[in-house]
């Protein structure tokens, strides 16, 4: 067990909290994390892509010339996929790109994403975060505080609907909860903010 600094969001210290290595420390895995961002990524995939064979597209009911005689190659219809205007051969068809992980494999990806940003001093533990309203010019002067880069995930014990409009309509920042926390957020980010208690939430589960 490790203790991590826990901060308020003045960017004073306020404690610290023993945290499990075993999810926050370990060696991460980077065959496993690149195969949970490839997961993800494809699940994001609409899949919709739609072409038209030769038995979907419009016309071509008439054979346009006789077989035999007139020294052209035979042809059978304009929808042929050598015409102009004919059908698609193998073209792509609406599918789900979607594949699955195993659980141990999914937990593993997300401790080594964790301990990446752990070793690499780009995650904050903060006490909490009192918002009575939703007020993005406060949420601005906490990452002030906090010396955040840019592209920050804000993680949270539970849904917290002052702190998500807060910081909708700041680039680059993202909330998220301790249950929806995954591989490719983390990944994206270059700092994470927790708050004890969704630290606390996340040891649990991956522990």
């Amino acid at each position: 067990m490790a203790n991590y600094d826990v901060v308020k969001v003045d960017g004073s210290k306020s404690g610290s909290v023993e945290l499990n290595d075993a999810v926050f420390a370990i060696e991460p895995n980077n065959d496993v994390l690149f195969e949970a961002i490839n997961l993800q990524r494809a699940s994001l995939r609409q899949g919709t892509h739609s072409v038209k064979n030769r038995s979907e597209v419009r016309g071509g009911g008439r054979k346009p010339w006789r077989q035999k005689g007139t020294g052209r190659a035979r042809q059978g219809t304009i929808r042929a996929p050598q015409w102009r205007g004919g059908g698609i051969v193998f073209g792509p068809t609406p599918r789900s790109y979607s594949y699955k992980m195993p659980k141990k494999m999914r937990r593993l990806a997300l401790r080594s994403a964790l301990s990446y940003k752990v070793q690499e001093n780009g995650f904050t533990v903060v006490d909490v975060f009192n918002f009575d309203a939703p007020k993005t010019k406060e949420f601005k002067n906490v990452l002030t505080n906090l010396e955040q880069p840019k592209k920050v995930l804000v993680v949270v014990e539970g849904e917290d609907v002052n702190v998500e409009l807060s910081a909708r309509n700041i680039p680059g920042v993202q909330v998220t909860t301790a249950e929806g926390l995954n591989v490719l957020d983390i990944s994206s980010a270059d700092s994470v903010i927790i708050t004890e208690a969704a630290a606390k939430k996340v040891e649990e589960v991956l522990g």
